[in-house]
């Protein structure tokens, strides 16, 4: 909208057009392929806006034409907007050829079909960079305005790829790098010459990393890139490689990867094109027949369908089809399982919107023992028997928690769940239906505090600290100015009765300090998630630090705070050999993926170590430390600090968070090469201080599996957990302290509590 109107404007109009066996068109060079230069100028009845011709596209089916139209909306008549749609247009458009058809006795041009939509009205206005590009097999680039130093705002470019008949276009971006939010800069590709959404390959912002590039595919010889920035954060922007694939090339690579009969006993198959996006309107089918008697067991490691207004319950768009079930969007897991020894995966993708697909392996399994030596989950994976009634959810179905039989130590729910006894009346629903809670000490109209003592209820949010800890007036808007160990403490001495104010996005504290120092707990590159994948990706956790000593190699991890600090564990440092607390012995590696490559990862001599003078080495109480560096890092993609979380940050038992480390892959292995992630389970202070007999403090928190199978090991200590907020910040809620043993059952690992530590963390770094 502007001061005079509101625009409106379509975003393609396409006529497909059809020479009469009376015209006067030469067809002979427009079915070659070749551009058409002339401009042409259709005749509409008078009340039509005029429209001009952008551009000729000439195929063995006749000329497609595509062309702008824009609609300027009095202020006066704005109510109407609403009633401007696509369908509207469409039939004022077919209604005016109509009567052009009418008032001529004979026809030159058949008008064999129209299609309209709307546009982002940015794109028009005459773009302010416009090229047109002949695609051919020898491979060229172009770039961004200002690429790499940085585009501008308010940039509006279009890209025209245009090949011969014969050909595909593919594009790859080996550098992509625009702001984040796509409602204010993103790159559209389009399988047409126009941005039609009904065409549209796909959307994209932010910035990938050159594991996760960007390459798309055209399903014809056109293409149309659009490049739209409104914000003034200035960013590199991209390059891309364009060049024409022969069809019958294209169609060769998407058949060796679409569909076919898999015979083997085992094996791998993808999405036409893996890894790059699939192309749109492509069917594959894939029949995998393994030996009589057994089953067909597909698992699938990465699979990634996602497409704007789709519901994923219904998947009407793009899909895989697996014994009459649609799956799209992303999946953390997917595990399927045949009837028979005969399985059919289909794939379907339509003409809008494509993305990176989805690989997957099968395999064959004998039904009478599909999970030799585990249990077999409902959903056909296999799991540690250990794993079986343990009252968490292994499986993703519950399937390992049905029909379970409770042991002495476990409680039994009212739904028919398992728990341990030591999660009875912990202020947590273990249960899901509150029954492990419902008999506890207080009454129905009380309130626990926070150290388990009962109250009134009607003492909650009332104004006064009622419980000693002030759990009874946390996260009330009711209560300004009364403060607990639950509030969050301004600059100005203000407390905010708010769970984890701090970097929301919401500006509760009236000086704005709890959204102060907020420009941490950020992943720069756009990651794809990965189904049961260990191996971290570049860039995936870049607060991570790899610390070696001496001659040793890689001997702790830590997380970096800032350009200057890095957080790490005590008893790294505090050991028999006082060789260990000597700053120079020490090298910090920040942005490594692989402790064997150097690319892009920044060595920092460390200046200084600071162990908290209260540590404990007997309790590693107070495990904690700090790392100054010799030389500030330079924040890349892959180099990025961690958020510290104030002293009020609750992270609730329960929460999944993720653990990262180079340590020994299994207790007593030796470690690892490439970085490993383990997704971990925050668990209730009770039961910590229960299965590890009394000896965690107020500064430990537990962190993993009761039954065991995931926690970090021995390398890993000083390393960090971290925890996603809604607020899309990642913060550092542990450091890898100690354990008993590795992934043992029933007990978890333990770490030094960060919120407990921060303010002594701020005060030896000014951070």
């Amino acid at each position: 909208s502007s001061n005079a109107s509101s625009l409106h404007s379509l975003r393609k109009t396409t006529r497909k057009i059809h020479s009469s066996e009376n015209t006067t068109l030469s067809l002979g060079s427009l079915h070659s392929g070749n551009l058409v230069t002339q401009r042409c100028l259709f005749a509409l009845p008078s009340h039509h806006p005029s429209i001009s011709l952008s551009s000729l596209l000439c195929t063995s089916e006749g000329v497609i034409a595509y062309y702008w139209s824009q609609f300027d909306i009095p202020t006066e008549d704005l109510e109407v907007l609403p009633e401007f749609s696509e369908e509207l247009v469409l039939e004022t458009l077919e209604n005016g050829i109509k009567e052009q058809r009418g008032m001529s006795s004979k026809s030159d041009v058949k008008i064999s079909e129209v299609t309209a939509s709307f546009t982002d009205p940015r794109m028009t206005r005459s773009p302010r960079c416009f090229y047109r590009l002949e695609a051919n097999t020898v491979a060229q680039r172009f770039s961004s305005p200002g690429y790499p130093k940085g585009y501008l705002p308010k940039s509006r470019c279009q890209w025209q790829i245009r090949a011969s008949e014969d050909n595909a276009i593919f594009v790859t971006f080996p550098f992509f790098h625009i702001e984040d939010d796509c409602s204010d800069d993103f790159v559209s590709i389009y399988d047409s010459l126009s941005p039609d959404d009904s065409q549209a390959i796909t959307e994209k912002c932010g910035q990938r990393p050159p594991s996760n590039p960007l390459a798309v595919t055209s399903s014809g010889n056109i293409m149309l890139i659009n490049f739209i920035t409104d914000s003034v954060v200035q960013r590199p922007g991209f390059e891309a490689e364009y060049k024409a694939i022969p069809k019958s090339k294209a169609a060769f690579c998407i058949f060796k990867t679409c569909g076919g009969v898999l015979s083997e006993n085992k094996g791998v198959f993808t999405s036409p094109l893996y890894p790059s996006f699939y192309p749109p309107s492509v069917d594959c089918k894939w029949t995998i027949k393994v030996t009589v008697g057994k089953k067909v067991r597909v698992k699938f490691t990465m699979f990634r369908m996602k497409e704007p207004g789709v519901d994923i319950r219904v998947c009407h768009k793009d899909y895989v089809d697996v014994m009459g079930t649609k799956y799209c969007g992303e999946m953390s897991s997917l595990d399927l399982t045949s009837e028979t020894n005969v399985l059919d995966v289909s794939f379907h993708s339509d003409e809008s919107f494509t993305d990176k697909g989805f690989s997957a392996i099968y395999s064959a399994f004998d039904p009478a023992n599909p999970c030799p030596n585990k249990f077999a989950c409902a959903s056909g994976i296999c799991i540690g028997e250990e794993l079986q009634c343990d009252g968490w959810n292994d499986c993703g179905d519950m399937s390992d928690e049905m029909k379970c039989r409770c042991e002495e130590d476990q409680y039994s729910c009212d739904n028919g769940l398992c728990k341990p006894k030591l999660w009875v009346c912990d202020r947590v629903n273990d249960c899901g239906d509150w029954s492990d809670e419902k008999s506890c000490s207080c009454g129905e109209n009380e309130w626990r505090c926070g150290d388990g003592l009962c109250m009134p209820q009607d003492v909650v949010c009332d104004q006064k600290m009622d419980c000693e800890d002030g759990s009874d007036e946390a996260s009330c808007k009711t209560s300004p100015g009364i403060c607990s160990d639950f509030s969050f403490k301004c600059m100005n001495a203000q407390c905010v009765n708010k769970v984890n104010a701090q970097c929301d996005r919401v500006n509760d504290c009236s000086d704005d300090s709890d959204e102060a120092n907020c420009a941490c707990g950020t992943r720069p590159y756009k990651l794809n998630r990965i189904v049961g994948g260990q191996n971290a990706e570049l860039g995936e956790w870049p607060w991570q630090v790899s610390l070696h000593f001496l001659t040793y190699g890689h001997t702790c991890g830590a997380s970096i705070i800032s350009a200057k600090w890095l957080l790490s564990a005590a008893h790294c440092f505090v050991t028999n050999s006082p060789q260990n607390h000597v700053a120079s012995n020490w090298l910090s590696y920040s942005g490594m993926q692989d402790q064997y490559k150097q690319d892009g990862v920044e060595r920092r001599a460390i200046k200084k170590i600071i162990t908290n003078p209260d540590y404990n080495q007997m309790t590693f109480d107070y495990d904690v430390a700090l790392l100054e560096l010799s030389e500030p890092l330079k924040f890349t993609n892959t180099i990025q600090p961690i958020c510290l979380p104030a002293s009020s940050h609750v992270f609730p038992a329960g929460m999944s968070c993720w653990v990262t480390g180079w340590g020994a892959l299994r207790e007593g292995g030796s470690k690892a090469q490439l970085l490993q992630k383990a997704m971990v389970k925050i668990i209730n202070d009770t039961v910590c201080n229960i299965v590890t007999e009394g000896q965690v403090t107020s500064r430990m928190l537990c962190s993993g599996f009761l039954a065991g199978g995931v926690d970090a090991c021995q390398g890993d200590s000083g390393g960090p957990m971290v925890c996603f907020e809604e607020s899309g910040k990642w913060f550092q809620a542990g450091i890898v302290s100690w354990g008993e043993g590795c992934a043992r059952r029933n007990k978890p690992g333990v770490y030094s509590r960060v919120s407990k530590l921060v303010d002594w963390i701020k005060k030896e770094t000014g951070i």
